[in-house]
């Protein structure tokens, strides 16, 4: 047997002279000798395995980096339920789909729109029986105002969510957090903004009491998010570089008496 580059060579060992192939049997004038019967014997079951094997290797089973085998199917779905228009020039494409089937099934935009009154278009709300349609114009631009973190006199601080969306100045998303900021946000819960620190002296509606944590994000369920893999949160950071940016909804409803600053009036221009 001979291998060359693609191409598997099989040289067939002819039979011995002294077997006589029409009887099945050998000859009384030539039989063969112990040895040789082991030898031609040894022969036989090698070839055997060999092409046992070369049939394994053959079939789509038995080939492990088949391509289809190492395509995500999550990839293409993801692009298939996008709400808006994504901007894919410079975007690594399977992260951008992989992490649009992570935000879009785990419900991010349920939390990070203006809440549900203006989650879905007019006549797009599922839960009314309609098809679903998302609003573009509410997009993950946070300003979901989740009420009172502790009611008077303990505190009066209003929570609410963020705009996940990112600035052309930069092209990164929620604030122009990096990937690594991203990452610590999704393992650790940190507040950046610090929007909510933690109460030293009496309450009041920009201080959370304890024992909340001023420095952590108390509405975000990152105790979950936390165990996705780096791959999954790089995935999730990439779709949102992709997806359009929106003025967020600050301060909210809770107005200028949440202590949350509106953002820049030119957040979204080029």
């Amino acid at each position: 047997m001979q291998n060359s580059p693609g191409r598997l060579s099989l040289h067939i060992i002819p039979a011995p002279q002294n077997c006589d192939l029409h009887r099945g049997n050998l000859t009384e004038e030539n039989q063969m000798t112990p040895r040789e019967r082991l030898k031609v014997v040894g022969t036989t079951v090698a070839f055997s395995g060999l092409l046992l094997a070369c049939s394994f290797v053959s079939t789509p089973r038995g080939r492990a980096h088949d391509r289809d085998d190492d395509t995500d199917p999550r990839i293409e779905q993801g692009f298939d339920i996008a709400p808006v228009q994504l901007k894919l020039h410079g975007k690594n494409r399977d992260l951008v789909g992989l992490g649009s089937y992570l935000v879009n099934t785990e419900g991010c935009n349920d939390c990070h729109s203006a809440g549900p009154r203006t989650q879905y278009v007019l006549g797009g709300n599922p839960y009314f029986g309609q098809p679903k349609k998302v609003n573009p114009a509410t997009y993950l631009g946070g300003g979901r105002d989740f009420g009172e973190l502790a009611v008077p006199p303990i505190g009066s601080a209003h929570i609410i969510s963020r705009n996940l969306t990112p600035t052309p100045k930069t092209g990164l998303p929620e604030g122009d957090r990096t990937l690594a900021e991203f990452r610590e946000i999704f393992r650790h819960g940190k507040d950046f903004d610090n929007l909510h620190p933690t109460c030293t002296g009496a309450p009041n509606g920009g201080c959370v009491p304890k024992p909340f944590h001023g420095e952590l994000l108390l509405i975000m369920p990152w105790p979950n998010f936390k165990d996705l893999t780096d791959h999954e949160i790089a995935a999730i950071y990439e779709y949102l570089k992709a997806i359009p940016c929106l003025q967020g909804n600050y301060p909210g409803p809770g107005g200028p008496g949440a202590n949350i600053p509106p953002e820049p009036a030119d957040r979204c221009s080029e």
